[in-house]
């Protein structure tokens, strides 16, 4: 297993865990699953292209 697979797994669990599911994180909105979001796509791209 390279580290951008195991990169990738660790991103996609953590955006999971930051989704407003909780009624004390329900006022935060999308906005820490849209921040991991976001890296996870620009690791995901850095994989495919062979970069990371």
């Amino acid at each position: 297993m390279n580290i951008g697979f195991i990169l990738l797994i660790i991103l996609i669990l953590a955006l999971v865990g930051a989704f407003p599911a909780w009624p004390h994180s329900m006022s935060w909105g999308y906005y820490p699953s849209g921040g991991i979001g976001l890296v996870l796509i620009i690791v995901l791209v850095l994989v495919v292209l062979g970069r990371l």
